[in-house]
């Protein structure tokens, strides 16, 4: 299958349509399931509607969509012009864009992938996070020119067709996001720390920084300041200290609920 094509719909996922959303089974079986569906579904979902096709929800849940392509633009209409070739998630792109454009807004607005949020635009919560050559970077700061060459991972790239990355997994399980708006970056973040960790990146509470570089098991010290460029409105520190530290340890972490 083509990496740009879309997974058929399964029977039971067609079923699952059939039997909730009647009136919109004919277009999703000639379009694929598109965002105006996922939401639906997801509100069918929030009100307890989906228990008895609770499997075939979750694969639809967890598929990818079929997007829209965003609409063209004219190169001589833009200012300061540069051509940007890069891949995105695997997938080679070549863009024209203003040579002022950045990162996120070329994912958002020209390559139509939104996972990545704009929330202060001024770099400061993290929302915008993606990984850039290994490393992780805040899109709303970095310009796409700059990527020239150089290969980006979004949390649209993060799981592995219908399988979740262990990230997006220990989230789930640790309720690790609220309103979810920051969740993309959280778990970008995250991904790019483990990677940092298991090269021997020093942080600020590293207790020996001339220590030669080894692997860094990572305490919830350590996890709570590598985190602290990515802020989370809804409070959901814990849970993401708990969810990073499960993956990095492959060991369960109890989860514990304190009310005061």
């Amino acid at each position: 299958m083509d990496e740009n094509e879309l997974p058929e719909l399964t029977e039971d996922e067609k079923q699952l349509f059939a039997d909730l959303m009647p009136e919109d089974l004919t277009e999703i079986m000639d379009t694929g399931v598109n965002r105006r569906h996922f939401l639906k579904l997801l509100t069918l979902a929030g009100g307890g509607l989906l228990a008895a096709q609770s499997a075939a929800a979750e694969h639809v849940l967890t598929r990818p969509f079929q997007e829209p392509a965003p609409s063209g633009i004219d190169p001589a209409s833009l200012e300061n012009a540069v051509n940007v070739t890069f891949k995105v998630n695997g997938m080679a792109h070549k863009v024209t864009v203003d040579s002022r454009m950045t990162v996120l807004d070329t994912l958002r607005e020209r390559l139509n992938l939104t996972g990545s949020k704009k929330g202060c635009d001024h770099g400061q919560c993290g929302a915008c996070t993606v990984i850039v050559n290994g490393s992780r970077v805040l899109s709303c700061l970095t310009l796409a020119a700059s990527c020239e060459g150089k290969s980006v991972q979004t949390i649209e790239g993060l799981a592995q067709g219908n399988r979740l990355h262990p990230m997006q997994e220990a989230f789930l399980k640790h309720d690790g996001f609220q309103c979810g708006f920051c969740t993309p970056g959280q778990i970008c973040s995250a991904v790019a720390l483990l990677d940092e960790a298991k090269k021997g990146y020093a942080s600020y509470v590293t207790a020996n920084v001339r220590q030669s570089a080894g692997p860094v098991l990572l305490s919830r010290e350590e996890i709570r300041e590598r985190m602290s460029g990515n802020i989370c409105r809804c409070g959901a520190y814990p849970n993401i200290v708990d969810a990073i530290q499960e993956v990095q340890s492959g060991k369960p972490v109890e989860q514990v609920f304190r009310s005061v």
